[in-house]
């Protein structure tokens, strides 16, 4: 399975920067607003009035700033780690979403809290890592064993995947008493996310940083095992530390917020129609784009329906699954 070619019209570097420079300052814009919107009221007036140690502060620093944080982090590591899939497998509709991932992430969460209820996040995290590895693994060799001759089978295979193991774990949680708890891991919901409790997104960045340095490899593992082997790489080794880079991303992701759906499928398919499949320059473009889609998303979802909120997944998935129906469609267009 070979990635689809992509028709890239040059642009200038002045260009490009110019772009970037509008894309960072939409970002910013998008996190100052989502700083400032809210039920309490931590408006810049009423910080001015209340001061250091009003409520209003409390608010903007142990909430509002975090969550702000988290959502940045988060959206841009999991787009990264939709780019990162899609070179290795070579297929742009693979996402950890739909290559089982994020639900083997689920059931890593799961297994840590039954055998050892007591275990600090971070043992928890690194459980669903070390499972979130797996079910990529996993993934990757059905892959190896089914001859695939469309471009839309991959992800049906992933999502196949998936669905077992959702549904393994869904069993075990019912059985438990705990599919409530499930259900905050897989739909992604930062309403909850407080100073202390959002660090671990940190380790995603370290990912997304770690994919920059790394990002020449996997474009080049993106051009297939033969090739990646004439240019005296080892395309073993470039597969699985994108494995890694994903499943660590992932893990961090579930623990601290939940799934977040399309996100690391609809950003690096857009970003390709303009920058191609040059991982390099597109792991700051996807990072930007996957933090700037989720924060807008977050925004939709407190706005809505104010003073509640719509869980952040809701949105991403609607929104994601729209974008997602005009990629088909435009692949089928230019298909014929």
């Amino acid at each position: 399975m070979t990635l689809a070619p992509v028709a890239v019209t040059p642009t200038p570097r002045a260009t490009r920067a110019g772009a970037g420079v509008l894309a960072l300052c939409g970002l910013a814009a998008l996190a100052v607003a989502s700083v400032f919107v809210g039920v309490a009221d931590a408006s810049p007036l009423a910080l001015l009035a209340g001061g250091a140690d009003s409520e209003a502060a409390l608010v903007l620093f142990a909430s509002r700033i975090p969550r702000t944080v988290a959502v940045i982090l988060a959206g841009a590591a999991m787009a990264i780690a939709g780019l990162i899939m899609q070179m290795i497998v070579r297929n742009r509709f693979v996402e950890p979403a739909t290559a089982g991932t994020g639900e083997s992430a689920a059931l890593g969460i799961l297994v840590a809290t039954l055998l050892a209820p007591a275990m600090p996040v971070p043992g928890k995290m690194a459980v669903a890592a070390v499972f979130a590895l797996a079910g990529t693994a996993l993934f990757l060799a059905i892959l190896r064993r089914v001859p695939v001759r469309q471009i839309m089978l991959v992800p049906l295979v992933g999502i196949m995947l998936g669905g077992i193991i959702g549904a393994v774990t869904t069993f075990i949680a019912y059985r438990t008493d705990l599919l409530q708890t499930l259900g905050t891991w897989m739909t992604g919901d930062f309403s909850g996310v407080l100073r202390g409790r959002y660090e671990f997104l940190w380790i995603a960045a370290a990912m997304v940083v770690v994919a920059w340095i790394a990002a020449d490899r996997f474009s080049v593992a993106g051009l297939g095992e033969e090739f990646t082997v004439n240019l005296g790489l080892n395309h073993a080794r470039v597969v699985a530390l994108g494995v890694t880079v994903v499943a660590i991303i992932t893990a961090s992701v579930v623990v601290t917020a939940g799934m977040i759906p399309f996100l690391g499928l609809v950003v690096p398919n857009i970003v390709s129609l303009v920058l191609g499949d040059n991982v390099r320059r597109s792991v700051p473009w996807v990072a930007v784009l996957g933090a700037g889609f989720i924060l807008t998303c977050d925004l939709i979802g407190r706005l809505v329906r104010f003073p509640y909120e719509i869980p952040l997944g809701v949105v991403a998935g609607t929104i994601g699954a729209a974008l997602f129906l005009w990629l088909l469609l435009r692949k089928g267009s230019r298909a014929h």
